[in-house]
Formats: C-alpha cells, structure tokens, sequence
C-alpha cells in the first residue's frame, strides 16, 4: 500500500492543527474540560470532533480499496477529496464564524465519499465472493 498513507499523513497534519487550536484556548485561564461557555472553544471543539467522527471511517474504506487493487487513479481520487472535504470543514468550523461554503463543500463531500467509498467497498467485497466463493 502506497497511496493511502500519503492522505492518511497529510490528514494527520491537518488533525494537529484542529487539535493545537483547542489547546491553546485551554491555556492557563481557559477550562480544561468541555467549552466553558466560549462559543469559539465550542466550534474549535467541533471542527477537531467531526475530523473524528468521519475521517478514519472514510481512510479505513479508502486503505480496503487499495489492498484490493483498486486502479491507483481511484485511490488518489478519493484521498484528496476526503482531504479538501476536511480542509473545508475544518477550516469552516476551527478557523472562521461563518464560513458556509467551505461548511456545505466539507459536508457534501464527506457524505458523498460516504456513499462512494461504501458502495465501492461492497461491490470489491461481493465481487470478491462470486470470484473466490464463501470461506
């Protein structure tokens, strides 16, 4: 496997970053723990949990596609959407107040990847039964 790593370290970079822009709101003064009330700590915490929520499902999807051979071409496809989609969004809820484009694209992205990479995911996984039969 060739492809996947490179999006998987770039996402990880953009993971540090969400990340490092919550912890310096958590300074000294700022809460340790949840929001505390600060409606930019809350949207930093949001943009570092949806990366969370979506990323690895989608990169796990993405890796399975690869191991089974999918044509390279497909594989860079899908990583550099699933970066911009998260670029967009995290850029949307981490760094701006009202970023609505990048909040819609990031969105609409990520679930279309969603769809893609599960329905590819199942037609590798059922083409593979037919060709090999049950284990």
């Amino acid at each position: 496997m060739s492809i996947t790593p490179l999006y998987a370290g770039l996402l990880a970079l953009l993971y540090l970053a969400l990340s490092y822009r919550i912890v310096v709101m958590r300074g000294p003064g700022g809460p340790s723990l949840g929001d505390g009330g600060n409606p930019i700590l809350l949207r930093r915490i949001r943009g570092h949990g949806n990366f969370a929520e979506y990323t690895p499902f989608i990169l796990l999807m993405i890796a399975m596609l690869e191991l089974g051979r999918q044509p390279g071409w497909l594989i860079h496809a899908l990583g550099a959407t699933l970066l911009i989609a998260r670029l967009l969004h995290g850029y949307a809820l981490s760094f701006t107040e009202a970023f609505k484009f990048g909040r819609w694209w990031g969105t609409a992205l990520t679930f279309l990847l969603l769809l893609v990479c599960g329905g590819l995911c199942v037609y590798q996984a059922l083409r593979a039964q037919a060709l090999f039969g049950p284990a």
